[in-house]
């Protein structure tokens, strides 16, 4: 079966070449900025010996080209014409260091729509002559200007010869040919972001690749090849579940998630954007083509046995969350652990977070809250065995979080909207006493636009429903609870019943509201009959008392007390 070809090739291999650009393709645009980067990256790449044996080195890795054999073994050129435009123009000009008899001879460019341009590229000289025959021309010429500037520029240290080794030698173009007949259905679906080519494109067509099997009968050959692709698919689909991807990582990336895994099984650290397509590319060989697809499998099966396993999901999803480990580690570790060992590996990891937390001491504002809050709300729901609960890391890693005060604070002022905030919280006095009906009287005849009066009427009303707490340590963790950013800032330091109501409407709704700041709302802490409209100091004791024996296995001393 016919395959897409996916080779590397270095810039001194294209001058064998002859390049065709069709007229669906624009003209050369690149920008100062685009020439002087590649320029740039060219120049401080410094290649490094990674076989004695072979003596192979690294290379610099440019963006792919995508060609389709035409007659008289030239190529279209179906993307990636402005970059090997712009290879030919650095060619070009380091040439000129030559007399014409010891020049490299250049591939070839012809141009459908200007028939001229391959004529008016090898003409360009050093006297930096715009020509604005035409836009083509023009952004042609402003280009070579570039790159003579840029040389003119370098400091008597620059060596243009290693450049120029470097240019031909160690810096290597992705070389995709496609074998399809329809090259303007390829062009179209490669720029409307059907089929990007990004390292997982790439490294797919490694993998698919006949040449880098071992040499089999032709039929064996194509049903391993369907075999990778089919299992590639599969493992691509299941990647694309918000639920399992989330837990993995917190990437919004929507196609070729499968890239993740290679990213993970790389062991470079090279920044450039196909630093794992040249880990692979380096590697892969017909002798062990097998053998990393089993590694691939190995990752993503391992993946999966967390994710099935509802405490591993729990714990390595909350690890993950608050980037307390990666997910490299962790599968480092679980590749050479039990399962029992493993787990308590990921504890302690929790445990080590939070050694010098003083429980008792928490305030509103500090770093370790929000890690600790939503750690309770994990293990309270992963304590729930009979609903099988699955916390859910996509909606968590997707939005925003804040600490909320469960009850008003006096400082917390409304700037704006006063009259808005009177009227929802009026509602909620308790207008059986005396005490709540005055207060009641005053919200409606407030003039809202006196600041003092606002002031001093909205101090009596969070006093009406924060009687039986303590102002003193309203910033306590017994007072604080994890709510989603819209929720939290929909209310702006609401009374504590408008709160609540807050809290059930969007739960009704359908908004993930974390199960703990639920039960508080819902007065799960409250003795029976519970007070609706206010949260005592009651109900913060038996509130903290939960936080504490939820979270005391991770806390320091916690499991001894």
């Amino acid at each position: 079966m016919e395959a897409n070809v996916l080779l590397l090739k270095t810039i001194n291999e294209l001058n064998k070449y002859s390049f065709f650009i069709p007229a669906y393709q624009r003209g050369y645009r690149w920008s100062d900025k685009e020439v002087i980067d590649l320029l740039n990256d060219i120049n401080d790449f410094i290649p490094r010996l990674v076989d004695e044996v072979t003596g192979e080195k690294t290379w610099y890795c440019l963006q792919p080209i995508v060609v389709r054999p035409r007659e008289n073994s030239e190529y279209e050129v179906i993307d990636g014409q402005q970059r090997l435009t712009t290879i030919f123009l650095i060619w070009h000009y380091l040439n000129q260091d030559f007399v014409e008899k010891r020049r490299d001879k250049l591939f070839s460019l012809t141009y459908e729509t200007r028939r001229n341009t391959q004529k008016f590229l090898g003409l360009l000289d050093d006297t930096n002559t715009i020509d604005d025959t035409n836009v083509d021309f023009y952004h042609i010429s402003v280009a070579y200007k570039t790159i003579n500037d840029w040389f003119e520029k370098r400091d008597e240290n620059f060596d243009q010869g290693d450049f120029r080794s470097k240019f031909k030698f160690s810096s290597k173009i992705i070389w995709y040919e496609s074998l399809e007949e329809d090259s303007i259905a390829i062009f179209t679906r490669i720029n409307i972001g059907k089929i990007p080519l990004t390292n997982a494109e790439l490294i797919k067509a490694l993998f698919l690749n006949s040449s880098h099997f071992e040499k089999k009968a032709e039929e064996k050959l194509r049903l391993k090849q369907l075999e990778i692709a089919s299992e590639w698919d599969n493992i691509e689909h299941r990647l694309q579940d918000d639920r399992l991807w989330f837990f993995l990582t917190g990437n919004t990336k929507e196609t070729n998630r499968i890239e993740f895994i290679f990213d993970l099984m790389k062991e470079n650290d090279d920044k450039d954007t196909y630093a794992t397509f040249r880990y692979f590319s380096e590697r892969i060989r017909e002798d062990n083509i097998e053998e990393f697809w089993g590694k691939v499998k190995s990752y993503y099966q391992s993946f999966l046995d967390w994710y099935d396993d509802r405490e591993l999901f729990h714990i390595i999803g909350y690890l993950l969350a608050i980037n307390a480990t990666t997910i490299k580690e962790v599968y480092a570790q679980s590749v050479c652990m039990t399962k029992s060992n493993f787990k308590i590996y990921l504890k302690q990891i929790i445990k080590d977070c939070f050694k010098n937390v003083k429980f008792s001491e928490l305030q509103y504002g500090e770093k370790n809250v929000e890690k600790l809050l939503l750690l309770y709300n994990i293990l309270t729901m992963l304590k729930t065995q009979k609903d099988n609960s699955y916390f859910p890391f996509d909606l968590y890693k997707t939005g925003n979080w804040d600490i909320e005060h469960i009850t008003s604070v006096k400082e917390a002022i409304p700037e704006k909207n006063q009259k808005a905030w009177l009227d929802d919280a009026k509602v909620f006095i308790n207008t059986s006493v005396s005490e709540g009906r005055k207060l009641k009287e005053r919200a409606e005849n407030c003039d809202v636009s006196n600041e003092e009066e606002f002031k001093a009427l909205f101090e009596d009303i969070v006093s009406h429903f924060n009687k039986d707490v303590n102002d003193d340590d309203i910033n306590d963790i017994s007072n604080l609870s994890l709510l989603d950013s819209a929720t939290n800032r929909g209310y702006k330091n609401a009374v504590f019943p408008l709160k609540r109501k807050t809290i059930i409407d969007r739960d009704k709704a359908g908004i993930f509201i974390p199960i703990c700041t639920k039960n508080v709302f819902l007065k799960y802490f409250s003795d029976y009959p519970p007070k609706i409209s206010f949260w005592t100091q009651d109900d913060r004791e038996n509130y903290e008392n939960d936080l504490y024996e939820v979270l005391k296995e991770y806390l320091p001393g916690g499991q001894d007390e």
